[in-house]
């Protein structure tokens, strides 16, 4: 049904320019920023978490840790990440390695270039406690919640290798220990996520409004408070509108593909219950346990996962003959659910920011630019899975050169707010997807 488009490396060319008027080289400054303890406080992208998995390659490339890295042309700062090793095959929650691009034989013996695991399982070694080799600046912990930063003893694997102490400590806690004079913040996506992934079939998302560990803007107060209240100043994003990545965008609700055969059988079994078919494109079918017969055809708008098993599609009827289960979907109305929890809680990002003086990174805006495509340094880069050069291949968190470009966003926001002159980084000197 889907193939993957061949994505085609592009080079920078050096331009040659001749009787140039010499230009003296920009004074780069710190301003108001003082980063000798720069703390990082996040969820998947703040810990580098790419690929469907946490991997040296990702955390070495993760925004904060390119941001460190400017920040280290004006001035020689400490910053520290909980690295794996880098011949780890990498780990997620499910024990699985990381996923890299490879050649795939499908239900229908056609090979293809598609994303596979790097190895039978993940490296279960890559889970133990390494808070002894720390201090870490980077407290990104993959699959936190924004009401998860203070709970004590919180119960995450990827937070227990940096846990002070796993059974008790909490994330606050230990940044706080660090004492922060500079920070970055990118909380709430986790929030929405574990909804959005499930298909709606997990717990809504966490309230809006709320006390800390209750609802968002209670908790998100209560780590800017905390980590301000000794001077510390720092810059903090929004969230962008996570149903836009490729997770969720890639497989067309309007997929299913018939001839005029397959088009009339289905309209055999279906025209009895008020559905139809046509020669083309068709919706797929869903269940749904409102309708008289537990099933019915998406409605534009409605989205399908990437989690969805392609080979039950192409080869046993699912999304037409057999209704696609729920958990693989986002209906409407779940759909809506979603899009006013973010409203609820970039509008509790920015009340914050504007309260404690913050840096304010407008992420959300940044990453609809990629809906339509942009070009940087002349390499063109949008929200295609695999092909877009902006998400890693799990189609939800970025590659090397999106975190880049978010690094880019945070350092502009920070430079705009502090007065400060850090140099942006050049994301095309970062990788991308890589091509077997």
């Amino acid at each position: 049904m889907m193939q993957l488009k061949k994505y085609f490396c592009l080079s920078l060319l050096g331009l040659a320019l001749a009787c140039t008027p010499k230009i003296e080289s920009e004074e780069f400054s710190l301003g108001e920023v003082d980063p000798t303890s720069y703390v990082a406080i996040g969820g998947a992208n703040t810990a580098g978490y790419s690929d469907d998995a946490l991997h040296f390659r990702g955390q070495q490339n993760s925004f904060v840790s390119i941001i460190a890295t400017q920040l280290n042309q004006v001035q020689n700062i400490p910053f520290s990440s909980p690295l794996l090793s880098e011949f780890s095959s990498g780990i997620n929650l499910n024990g699985d390695s990381r996923l890299i691009l490879g050649y795939k034989t499908d239900c229908n013996n056609e090979t293809s270039l598609s994303p596979v695991r790097f190895s039978a399982s993940g490296d279960g070694n890559a889970l133990t406690n390494v808070f002894s080799d720390g201090p870490f600046n980077n407290i990104g912990v993959p699959f936190m919640k924004a009401i998860d930063v203070n709970t004590a003893g919180y119960s995450n694997p990827f937070y227990a290798r940096i846990a002070s102490n796993p059974a008790s400590s909490s994330i606050l806690q230990d940044v706080q220990a660090l004492n922060p004079t500079f920070f970055t913040i990118q909380l709430g996506e986790h929030d929405l996520m574990e909804y959005a992934l499930s298909g709606g079939t997990a717990s809504t998302p966490t309230p809006v409004n709320g006390a800390s560990g209750v609802g968002f803007d209670g908790s998100l107060n209560e780590v800017v408070q905390t980590i301000t209240s000794s001077g510390a100043k720092g810059a903090i994003s929004n969230i962008p509108d996570i149903l836009n990545y490729p997770y969720f965008t890639t497989v067309p609700y309007n997929g299913l593909t018939l001839d005029a055969a397959n088009a009339q059988s289905l309209n055999n079994v279906f025209n009895p219950l008020g559905i139809s078919f046509q020669e083309g494109e068709n919706a797929f079918t869903v269940e749904d346990p409102n309708e008289p017969f537990g099933v019915r055809k998406l409605v534009e708008g409605e989205l399908i996962l990437l989690s969805i098993p392609l080979d039950s599609v192409k080869c046993n009827g699912m999304g037409s003959i057999v209704p696609i289960p729920h958990e693989y979907v986002l209906t409407l109305d779940e759909v809506n659910i979603i899009n006013n929890a973010r409203t609820g809680y970039n509008s509790a990002i920015l009340n914050t920011a504007q309260q404690y003086n913050l840096a304010f990174v407008d992420a959300s805006t940044f990453y609809n630019s990629l809906n339509t495509g942009i070009v940087y340094n002349g390499v063109s880069l949008d929200a295609e899975f695999v092909t877009g050069g902006f998400f890693s291949l799990d189609g939800r968190n970025l590659n090397p050169i999106g975190h880049a470009l978010l690094a880019n966003e945070f350092i502009k926001a920070t430079n705009d707010k502090y007065n400060s002159r850090i140099p942006l980084a050049n994301a095309t000197s970062y990788p991308g997807v890589i091509f077997p």
